[in-house]
């Protein structure tokens, strides 16, 4: 696990803390964490209990550690070309560990990792962060995309004459019956849940983001034969017909979500689906696609689906969709994955509703809800702090300085040279 398993009890000072439950900020109150888990909190004016190690954040900001419930640690970037064939898993796997690094030095404590295209490498890393043998955030993982052969999750652009190895075509299927015969061997893999393909893609060359692929017989398969097993499917749908195919079918999530309208919005609403949207990406795609000249197919489609996200996603909130953080980190780099919040506030959300959006009701979308995605006594201790509030200007949450994860520090420890911290910030004194 990623604790240092004692039991050693430590009090955390701050300025103020984010109660993301109650969706207030709690002026002068700390957190006491006994081990990997908070115990209680820490009121103004409380002192710490006796021999309790202090960790004190002048003028810094406590909240829980975020969420992202839409990356792809695996691999290096994803850009315009051809992924995966020109390098190994093991490849895939050692970049990989950057990226987890990288992503939880973020304050990106947990995230739901939602595919790659090599099978499996996820379940790999997973289980890496877990044992302690890399440094990430905790991981629940795909294991591989539930795709339509060529489509949205399929490794397209290639000559028709070659083929492809198992691990980079594990969840192609064109059936029902295929459907739910490779769910359930994503999952005997160890996946977590379940990634369907319901439309094209923006960077898969030769689909079309708006055409539905998967039916709605077959993703109905899929979230079937998930729920036999326990868990849930998240359901790539840019388009209006493969969203509504998605939800109707009983997916948990709506990942992408690009060309929501009015109808898609209410239907979400009234289902309790999810919808995780990653508004950042665009500008992301736009500005380094013209820089590395990407195909105009693929600038294309994302000019077609970047600007219409954001409306979507402005009417999912007036609509009353639950909204989980998710930025599809992987795209653009690791460690970026708090730039999203801004676009979120500037697109209907509340500051404090984009930082639900990225613990509490990424929790509840996790099924993590006892565990992460609050500061609550009996939840695991990953909590992370800012200098100022947040609240009112959420890009300081790009440059977290303090990261706890399961009650150990993973940055801002002045006794570690290599965890750099802002001038003023934490330090400790028995």
């Amino acid at each position: 696990m990623v604790g240092d398993g004692s039991d050693r009890l430590v009090a955390v000072r701050g300025a103020r803390l984010v109660d993301v439950e109650a969706g207030k900020v709690l002026e002068g109150r700390g957190l006491l964490v006994r081990g990997e888990r908070i115990e209680g909190p820490l009121d103004p004016g409380q002192s710490p209990p006796e021999g309790a190690e202090v960790v004190d954040l002048a003028g810094h900001t406590l909240l829980p550690g975020l969420i992202d419930c839409h990356t792809h640690l695996v691999g290096e970037l994803q850009g315009s070309g051809i992924p995966a064939i020109d390098r190994s898993a093991a490849q895939e796997a050692l970049s990989g560990v950057g990226n987890a690094r990288a992503t939880v030095l973020a304050g990106f404590t947990s995230v739901r990792d939602v595919g790659t295209f090599r099978a499996f490498v996820d379940v790999a890393l997973r289980d890496a962060i877990r044992d302690g043998t890399v440094t990430g955030p905790r991981m629940a993982v795909a294991g591989a995309y539930v795709t339509v052969p060529g489509g949205g999750g399929a490794v397209t652009g290639l000559a028709p004459d070659i083929e492809l190895p198992l691990d980079l075509r594990f969840g192609e299927a064109a059936s029902p019956e295929e459907v739910r015969r490779r769910v359930r061997a994503i999952l005997y893999g160890g996946a977590d849940f379940i990634k369907v393909i319901a439309t094209g893609a923006v960077l898969a060359p030769g689909t079309r983001p708006g055409a539905p692929e998967l039916s709605e017989a077959e993703l109905a398969a899929a979230v079937e034969e998930a729920a036999a097993q326990g868990t849930h499917v998240a359901a790539h749908a840019h388009g209006t017909r493969g969203i509504v195919n998605a939800a109707r079918a009983g997916a948990r999530s709506i990942e992408h979500g690009s060309l929501l309208d009015d109808e898609a919005a209410d239907l979400l609403a009234e289902r309790g689906t999810y919808l995780v949207a990653d508004i950042y990406n665009g500008d992301y795609i736009a500005d380094e696609g013209a820089r590395q000249g990407w195909p105009a197919e693929t600038l294309a489609k994302n000019e077609a689906t970047t600007q219409a996200q954001r409306d979507g996603f402005a009417r999912a909130v007036k609509a009353g969709v639950k909204i989980a953080y998710g930025t599809d980190s992987g795209v653009y780099p690791h460690g970026w994955n708090a730039r999203q919040l801004p676009y979120m506030a500037r697109h209907g959300m509340t500051t404090m509703a984009a930082i639900q959006s990225a613990t509490v009701v990424a929790a509840e979308l996790l099924g993590w809800e006892d565990r992460v995605g609050a500061l609550a006594p009996g939840r695991l201790a990953d909590v992370i702090a800012v200098p100022g509030d947040p609240l009112d200007d959420l890009e300081l949450l790009a440059d977290v300085p303090f990261v706890m994860q399961g009650g150990r520090i993973l940055k801002g420890d002045p006794r570690d040279p290599r965890a750099p911290l802002s001038a003023g910030g934490p330090y400790f004194r028995a």
